[in-house]
Formats: structure tokens, sequence, C-alpha cells
């Protein structure tokens, strides 16, 4: 079953989703500052996004919903490609480590 998230009706729907690519990065969550609210009075109301520059950063960023640039399909097929590609270039090297590992262990 997929989890299911309630956003009461007058706060609007987020425009980005967990997970997604952007060009600032992966956004890992998202949070919303009510209008009449001290945090909205201070930072802005509306959705705000923690995003991961990528995978092997330790740092979070948090951006406005509109500072969040979407990449465009050419971009995120790039990305996605490299990644398949950098992934593909991994198993290579793990299935020759275990060519060798069942060689040696016949012939042993």
């Amino acid at each position: 079953m997929q989890p299911t998230i309630s956003i009461p009706q007058h706060w609007g729907y987020p425009s980005f989703a967990l997970e997604q690519r952007t060009k600032d990065g992966i956004i890992l969550g998202f949070y919303y500052y009510p209008n009449g609210t001290e945090l909205a009075e201070q930072f802005g109301d509306g959705w705000r996004y923690a995003l991961m520059p990528n995978k092997n950063s330790d740092e979070l960023f948090h951006f406005q919903e509109n500072q969040i640039q979407p990449l465009t399909p050419e971009e995120l097929f790039r990305q996605i490609t490299a990644e398949i590609d950098f992934y593909q270039q991994q198993i290579n090297i793990l299935n020759r480590q275990l060519t060798v590992l069942t060689e040696g262990a016949n012939n042993g």
C-alpha cells in the first residue's frame, strides 16, 4: 500500500515531489509555512523544500518553491543515463571479481 499524505485544501499542493531531481539537487523533504504564522511572517508563507546537492553530499539546502529550477527533460535524461552508465560499470567490475573468485575456487 502506498503511503498517503493529506494536505489541507487551503494550503494548495506543492509544485515538486519527493525525490524529484532539480538543478539544485534532489528533493528529500518539504514543509509548509501557513499564512498568518510567525514563520510565514518572518520567511514568507508557502512551501519550502529540503534538497541534497548530490547523493554523496552531507549538506542539505532549503529553498522556497519559487527558487527551485526544474530540470529540462534533456537534462533529466542525461543525469539518469549517466547514473545508469556508472552503475553498469560497477556491475561489470563486480561480475569480473565473481568470475575470478569462482575460477579460483574451481581450480583450488
